[in-house]
């Protein structure tokens, strides 16, 4: 192939990787250094890049600086930039410098580690590291992995409540038979992650047994023990199997907290498996001021937080603990006989592939380790604290604009707010298309990205505080095109389609 006799890239070469690497590093300091100067949502329209590529791939080597053209001026601008410290939709994903070279690491080591043998330091360092981590949030013993549980990285949240699902599930058909599928029940709220549902389709669970109870903001929109023990004790009365209940610190509309102690009594006094859904809020609760939130994960039977969210660590990093891991084993264990070896058949060593859906899996612990290790624990938690303190900030500014209010109370670094219809006219539907038309207003001009949400039927805006460059001045300067906007829209009535005349 091209690269032999050195006329091109070979597959392989230290010094071409020396040569490249540093022009690739180079060009995403620059991305980095340029950042803001990006609209932080893309404007493009969908098909944009079949019209800029070839329709087949090259025959001969392209350079690498003429790949890296093409990024930059066909790539970037279909790109919506979540590091751009004006990122404020959904939640975070932290990218670090600490998180991209354990990255980078990765990638150079390469290694599928689906069990112990094929790269015993990627088994092991992950133990240790969630162990630590468990540690940080103070997670009961029974969740590390010198007892009967443990810890293990999963790609996203999803994975993490899909896998706890499925041992559940065939726990408790083992007791009941395994005829009963078509009886079991799950819960959770209004507020729970969607991947509950889908775990729940994947897993066989009637979507007619998918409980997601109603909230409202008397509660502040967390999930009420007694709406849950109605719930369970009206399905067991029609002959129903309650199986598994969802509860989250941190859910993705509003960021509330359920209360995690009184639905844990509850899932054990009926026999049921009580996971922990931590993958936005979980992070804060490394900070001691923050990790009242997680009391009562005691009674949990396991644990979810994503450190890709807001941990600085590079997507993907999911991290979830188990306090019984050999029901996760159970579910999800093969033993082929390609697969057999003398460490896994002695039973001595723990081999993730058991753990998770896809048999291979890359080396995540190393960039969760590297930020650990390149930031420590105090810079950790002052990173958090500081996003938390700009949050307040912005929510500082919506209370004292008589035009906006907040529309559920801020715990984390998250702020529900909205758009105020004009006086006299405080019609739902026309109200929720006045903050549909300013999100689109603002996330247009290219300046900010905020996303929405609807909590009691308002359609609410949310601002979400978290990437890692984010500053005052960003704040202040995504406030001042918020109120900009609203005035433009305030001051133009608004037509039934939604958009001001």
């Amino acid at each position: 192939m091209d690269g032999e006799g050195g006329g091109g890239l070979k597959p392989m070469d230290s010094e071409q990787l020396r040569e490249y690497g540093h022009q690739m590093v180079d060009f995403i300091a620059d991305y980095y250094k340029n950042i803001e100067n990006y609209p932080v949502l893309s404007q493009v329209e969908p098909g944009y890049l079949r019209k800029l590529l070839p329709d087949a791939a090259p025959n001969r080597p392209e350079s690498l600086q003429n790949v890296l053209d093409d990024v930059q001026s066909k790539i970037l601008p279909g790109v919506t930039h979540w590091q751009s410290p004006n990122f404020y939709a959904y939640y975070p994903s932290n990218s670090s410098v600490a998180g991209f070279l354990g990255e980078m690491l990765s990638a150079a080591i390469n290694m599928v580690g689906f069990s112990w043998i094929t790269s015993p330091a990627a088994t092991e360092l992950e133990m240790i590291v969630l162990d630590w981590l468990g540690k940080l949030l103070k997670l009961p013993q029974e969740f590390l992995s010198p007892g009967h549980g443990g810890g293990v990285i999963q790609g996203t949240a999803s994975e993490a409540v899909l896998v706890v699902l499925l041992a559940a599930r065939d726990k408790t058909l083992r007791r009941v038979g395994k005829s009963a599928l078509g009886k079991l029940v799950v819960y959770g709220s209004d507020q729970t992650h969607s991947a509950l549902q889908k775990a729940c389709q994947i897993g066989g669970v009637h979507p007619e047994n998918c409980r997601l109870l109603k909230t409202d903001s008397s509660t502040n929109y967390a999930l009420p023990p007694e709406i849950v023990s109605e719930a369970i004790s009206h399905d067991i009365s029609i002959g129903l199997i309650p199986f598994f209940l969802c509860g989250t610190v941190g859910t993705t509309s509003s960021a509330t907290v359920d209360p995690l102690y009184s639905l844990g009594k509850i899932a054990k006094s009926n026999d049921m498996w009580f996971h922990v859904d931590a993958a936005y809020a979980g992070s804060a609760c490394i900070c001691p001021e923050y990790r009242k939130y997680l009391d009562g994960v005691e009674e949990a039977d396991s644990f979810n937080m994503n450190a890709h969210k807001w941990f600085l660590t590079n997507f993907d990093c999911s991290t979830l603990w188990v306090k019984d891991r050999n029901a996760l084993i159970q579910s999800l264990s093969t033993n082929p006989e390609f697969l057999k070896n003398k460490a896994s058949q002695a039973n001595l060593v723990v081999d993730y592939k058991d753990w998770q859906i896809p048999l291979g899996r890359r080396f995540r612990s190393l960039k969760l380790w590297m930020v650990l290790r390149l930031y420590g624990v105090e810079n950790l938690q002052h990173y958090l604290r500081n996003h938390i303190e700009l949050a307040k900030y912005f929510e500082e500014c919506v209370g004292q604009d008589s035009r906006f209010e907040v529309v559920a109370p801020r715990l984390f670094a998250l702020v529900c707010f909205r758009l105020l219809p004009p006086v006299g006219d405080n019609e739902v539907c026309r109200s929720n298309k006045l903050n549909q038309v300013l999100l689109e207003a603002v996330n247009s001009t290219g300046k900010l990205f905020i996303s929405h949400t609807a909590l009691s039927g308002m359609y609410t805006l949310r601002f979400a505080v978290g990437a890692p460059l984010t500053e005052r001045r960003h704040i202040a300067a995504a406030w001042k095109v918020l109120q900009d906007e609203a005035s433009t829209l305030l001051g133009a009535p608004l037509q039934d389609n939604g958009n001001p005349s």
